[in-house]
């Protein structure tokens, strides 16, 4: 092809010109297409030989179409450009092979026309926020933020820009208007799809519910906003009618299925959390809809599925509001092959914002993570076959009456008996390796205690892979017209989890191959059903990503427009750089990086102290420290008139604080409230109701708790929240920097525990007028040099470094002079 049909004139002679100047060999280039088709502008990216050139993707970035040329003059494609083709078409780019008199051009890869995009009027956006904007004619009272303004500017820019933006935004900013109003102006303006990605339910349903509608009413405008939720919230119509037609498997669960089915007959979403009572997972599990056991149009439930109706939903929604790890499920299936610009598990999208951005990193490991336990493998099994009071049931009974292999159903069950054995085998050696420990990480210098678990681990491997291949003979032998039969479809996605499985088993018996996973095992312990029984213990045998970062980078901060990522908490000290590492934004090029921080405008110098007791014992002092915890936690409690959220680092330091606190408090008439007693949400209800009450918590409660008011006046935070060194993936990353000269300690453990300190500090004050006290009963914040991380990186109180005594005397005098009190 001519290669004036692609290029405008100048562009051909300044390329002519590239090519001279680099001797005759291969140089890349970065194409920008003009307003009539043609390439109107082309810039070098790098230089190479005579055979190859190096693919510059940071310029790709900003280009329409990838460029490069073959001096020998033959354009077709050779399978490293296919390779780049392949590349540049999931993210919208075209290729182009040209000839070195850039004469002829080969088009690999047809560009996508670039769209006139309409910028935001930054000061125009801003001004529906400020005082005589629109939000202050809604609001009686209003005040103005100057903060959440300057944070409505970055993110404007950040969209204006095709920007990754990292923006901390400190309680009370007000950071959902200020990404919110942006993103929904951005895609009304320019018809461009807007995911918004959370860590928590309650900051879904409250942006859905609340934020959104209010959003709209300050722009003017109707925006079409979605909440997704993944496949596993809904229930599937065809396998809950399935279900219906096999109660004999439920057991003494029939009550619950009857009550889902009644349920689903009226229910407008099919959604879990729209349940009235909540069943039992085993029942929700055979229910429930699932990607790999979707029919799609072939089921005859089709026309009322609750997931295509939210998906079609959300197909023409200007925004999309999703959970981390649904947004991540995507992020995976377009990086497996799906692309970018076509729906995946969500519909195609190039623009996020990831609010409660601090948990980014956790989420990512926690969805790239595979398992394995003896009930997770059980319950597919029983899904294909399982014996029952003398006869057999389950997917591969019904697909036996229409494959013509004979004798199945009897190599089917001495099969299944065959895996099932190795399983016990496998759980039983990985009990036993495991000892009294909880978990356990196979690397260099502990691979001989696991020699008895790989061997297991293979057993279970073949013994899977005969079962399934067998499985797979007998599909075969099902006839076309059959093959959509629903028990057909069921068996075929039971069968690729199970091959899943055969994947990790190998993996594991190969872990040291894989340099870029941790493996380890953990004994999980089941409460005894009923009163009396013993509990039950079982090993999960784990392969976590040891790195997040280059996925994240590959999968979100490359191909996106624009990813704005903001929370409370991402600093630690003054700096990004820790939460950068770890989440791969230190991958981003940093002219297309913005960073800013917003102070929080609650007034913490008047309505706040933080003390910490001078004289407490050191947490290495072991029984000492715990029996100081458990004699001031109570009188802490008592001098602040209950109203007291205690967060631990270890349950059984809550569990043994709690008991003395019981006894201590006997006559007090408060109620205490212990994580682990009862559901998350009911426990935080009780707390937030009864305003004297006390809630010991641990892990979660560190973060996501939002009670403002009276009812939570005191935080008593008694340890600094440093992870267990023996936590197997903790131990692994702290290796990994061990390994390239930095020290573990500084460049992971504080910063973590910093992020996680600054999380429970923010749970006190969730309001410009509450008032309260944080007491850290842990004196290394103070004493140790790198305290001053924990200390620097939450906002200025009144502060105390004295005596338990005079602290008592502070808290009791601060909420006496309280007008709440």
């Amino acid at each position: 092809m001519d290669a004036s049909t692609r290029f405008a004139q100048s562009v051909l002679l300044s390329m002519r010109r590239d090519v001279e100047e680099a001797g005759g060999n291969e140089v890349f280039w970065v194409g920008r297409i003009g307003a009539d088709g043609l390439v109107a502008e082309a810039e070098v990216g790098a230089r190479g030989n005579e055979d190859s050139v190096v693919v510059n993707r940071s310029a790709a970035r900003e280009g329409h179409v990838l460029v490069h040329n073959h001096p020998g003059g033959n354009l077709s494609p050779s399978r490293a450009d296919q390779s780049v083709a392949a590349h540049s078409s999931d993210s919208s780019l075209g290729f182009y092979i040209v000839d070195n008199a850039v004469s002829e051009v080969y088009v690999v890869v047809e560009p996508v026309r670039p769209r006139e995009l309409v910028p935001l009027d930054e000061d125009a956006v801003a001004g529906l926020l400020a005082e005589g904007g629109a939000l202050s004619r809604l609001s009686p009272g209003f005040e103005e933020r100057p903060g959440q303004i300057a944070l409505l500017r970055e993110i404007a820019r950040a969209f204006n820009g095709g920007r990754v933006g990292v923006f901390e935004a400190g309680t009370g900013t007000g950071k959902s208007y200020a990404y919110l109003i942006p993103a929904m102006l951005w895609a009304l303006q320019n018809k461009e799809r807007v995911v918004i990605s959370t860590g928590t339910i309650n900051l879904q349903q409250q942006l859905v519910e609340k934020d959104i509608p209010a959003a709209q009413r300050i722009i003017g405008r109707e925006v079409k906003a979605v909440l997704l939720k993944g496949r596993q919230n809904y229930v599937c119509l065809r396998r809950l009618a399935e279900a219906g037609n096999e109660r004999e498997l439920f057991d003494a669960d029939t009550d619950t299925l009857d009550r889902i089915a009644a349920w689903a007959k009226t229910s407008p979403t099919g959604s879990r959390s729209d349940l009235s009572f909540m069943p039992d997972e085993s029942v929700w599990g055979r229910v429930n809809s699932e990607s790999d056991a979707c029919m799609g149009m072939r089921c005859p439930f089709r026309e009322d599925c609750f997931v295509m109706r939210v998906r079609k939903d959300a197909a023409d929604a200007s925004i999309v509001v999703v959970n981390h790890h649904l947004l991540f499920a995507d992020i995976e299936s377009r990086m497996g092959g799906a692309g970018y610009d076509d729906t995946a598990v969500l519909p195609p999208y190039r623009r996020i914002v990831f609010d409660e951005a601090h948990g980014i990193e956790d989420s990512a490991t926690s969805f790239f993570s595979e398992t394995i336990t003896r009930f997770k493998l059980a319950k597919q099994l029983n899904l294909l076959y399982r014996a029952y009071r003398g006869s057999v049931a389950g997917f591969l009974v019904q697909v036996s009456a229409v494959a013509t292999a004979e004798d199945f159903l009897h190599r089917a069950g001495a099969a299944v008996q065959d895996v099932r054995a190795a399983l016990l085998g496998l759980d039983e050696i990985g009990l036993s390796v495991l000892g009294d420990d909880q978990a356990a990480r196979i690397h260099a210098g502990s691979a001989e205690r696991f020699e008895a678990v790989f061997p297991a681990m293979d057993a279970l491997r073949a013994a899977l892979a005969s079962f399934t291949g067998m499985v797979r003979e007998v599909l075969e032998t099902v006839s076309e017209e059959d093959r959509d039969i629903p028990s057909v479809w069921e068996t075929k996605s039971v069968l690729r989890r199970l091959e899943d499985m055969i994947v990790l088993c190998r993996s594991f018996c190969e872990w040291n191959e894989h340099d870029d996973r941790v493996f380890y095992l953990q004994k999980i312990r089941l409460p005894p059903k009923r009163q009396g029984d013993a509990p039950v213990h079982f090993v999960q045998f784990t392969q976590t990503p040891l790195d997040v970062a280059p996925l994240m980078d590959e999968g979100v901060f490359e191909p996106m427009s624009c990813v704005v990522c903001t929370s409370a908490t991402l600093r630690t000290g003054t700096s990004f750089s820790y939460w950068m590492r770890r989440t791969g934004i230190s991958f981003v090029e940093e002219e297309r990086l913005s960073q800013g921080v917003f102070e929080s405008p609650f007034p913490y110098r008047t309505n706040a102290i933080f003390a910490v007791p001078r004289d407490a014992p050191m947490p290495d002092s072991g029984f000492a420290f715990q029996d100081y915890v458990e004699e001031t936690v109570p009188r802490l409690i008592l001098a602040a008139g209950g109203r007291t959220l205690v967060l631990f680092t270890s349950y059984d330091s809550l569990r043994h604080c709690y008991a003395s606190a019981r006894a201590a408090l006997a006559a007090e008439g408060m109620t205490l409230l212990r994580q682990g007693d009862d559901d998350r949400f009911r426990l935080l209800d009780r707390f937030r109701e009864d305003t004297s009450s006390v809630l010991f918590a641990t892990d979660s409660f560190w973060e996501g708790v939002d009670v403002p008011g009276e009812s939570l006046s005191q935080v008593i935070i008694v340890k600094l929240p440093f992870s267990v060194p023996t936590d197997p993936v903790f131990a692994a990353r702290s290796e990994a920097v061990e390994r390239r000269g930095g020290s573990s300690f500084m460049e992971l453990s504080v910063p973590q525990a910093v992020i996680k300190f600054r999380q429970g500090f923010g749970r006190l004050m969730r309001r410009s007028d509450d008032k309260g006290v944080i007491v850290v009963l842990d004196r290394r914040i103070v004493e140790k040099a790198y305290g001053r991380q924990f200390t620097t990186s939450v906002p200025m109180t009144r502060r105390m470094y004295n005596p338990l005594e005079d602290i008592l005397r502070a808290v009791r005098r601060f909420f006496s002079a309280s007008p709440e009190s």
